[in-house]
């Protein structure tokens, strides 16, 4: 049995919370949040005053962070310095400089590290991945991925567009997720052109940022992280020499983001009379999100099994947050000093 502690018991705090009481390897034995009113209902585990009291629980394996980004790196450490296993929620940090600080630690154990790229875990992304790896399509050729948000009253004041405590903006925020897939289906991007600004929401990060990207491989891409959508959406299209694969809606508690589709079609040109531009395409839905599970899963898997982390480790971690710098410096926005 995994004992584990949660560190920020938030809605994904609670998510996890969830998720380790319904798997037979992990039991969830103390918690901690700045608002101790988020711990009821919470009755049979260790309720901490003070979060430094989670990483000193006697028996316990494991911490689940699911902070501010500003507090990820300092409690990260913290638990790895306390022989704890970590997984932490992303964004891992608010600049690639923390993740490394955290990674000349992380060297020093032998410990599971895993970050919170929960995409990878959904059925449309684990089944794209699939086709791209098996090369039914043959070479990528380009991504264009568009992920926004609708806003809300609320938006201004949360704590996610306050850069001391998260970085950044919808960039770092929601962003991170399209780049952390594009890097999954393609490769590092090597070459990056973008612009980020503020265009409407009075807040100190930006709303919207748009980048264009090239790997060493010459494979393409463009991405629009906005929160100035007004409406939820995901959609990353990719393109292939034989065809193409589109991921349009991601399931969420609240299925906002509409239904989780994966769309597929061989390219069809050779008959320029009845294929040429409408190739037959395939349509899958997907009704069910075990992301969560699985994410947990594999974390524990690594723990019982002494694997390295695939999905989410830090190596992952540090080149997604070098990739949003580079975003924000090259356009401008933010001077990275």
């Amino acid at each position: 049995m995994i004992y584990v502690a949660i560190v920020g018991m938030g809605k994904i705090g609670k998510i996890r919370a969830k998720t380790v009481n319904d798997n037979k390897n992990t039991k969830l034995i103390a918690a901690y949040d700045i608002d101790s009113s988020q711990l009821n209902g919470f009755d049979d585990i260790v309720k901490c005053s003070n979060v430094d009291d989670i990483f000193n629980i006697e028996g316990l394996n494991a911490v689940i962070i699911c902070t501010f980004n500003k507090f990820a790196p300092e409690y990260t450490i913290k638990a790895l310095n306390n022989n704890l296993h970590v997984f932490c929620e992303k964004p891992p940090a608010r600049t690639s400089k923390e993740v490394r600080e955290v990674m000349e630690v992380e060297k020093n154990y032998s410990l599971v590290l895993k970050y919170g790229f929960n995409h990878r875990y959904h059925h449309s992304v684990i089944e794209a991945k699939k086709l791209i790896d098996n090369n039914v399509f043959g070479k990528l050729l380009w991504m264009r991925g568009v992920y926004g948000k609708a806003g809300g009253n609320q938006y201004v004041k949360n704590w996610r567009n306050n850069k001391d405590e998260s970085g950044g903006g919808i960039l770092i925020d929601q962003g991170i997720h399209m780049l952390d897939l594009m890097r999954f289906f393609a490769s590092d991007f090597e070459e990056v052109k973008s612009m980020v600004k503020t265009n409407y929401w009075d807040v100190n990060v930006e709303d919207n940022a748009f980048a264009i990207m090239q790997t060493k491989d010459h494979v393409l891409a463009s991405i629009h992280s906005s929160a100035t959508q007004w409406r939820h959406k995901f959609l990353l299209e990719m393109s292939f020499e034989n065809g193409y694969i589109n991921l349009d809606g991601i399931l969420s508690s609240t299925r906002s983001y509409g239904d989780e589709t994966l769309s597929i079609a061989k390219r069809q040109f050779e008959d320029d009379t009845f294929a040429m531009g409408k190739p037959r395409e395939e349509k899958i839905f997907f009704d069910t999100d075990e992301s969560w599970k699985l994410e947990l899963d594999e974390f524990v898997d690594c723990i019982l099994n002494n694997k390295k982390v695939y999905n989410g480790n830090s190596e992952d971690a540090l080149k997604v947050m070098e990739l949003v710098e580079t975003i924000y410096n090259q356009s401008g926005y933010y001077i990275d000093k």
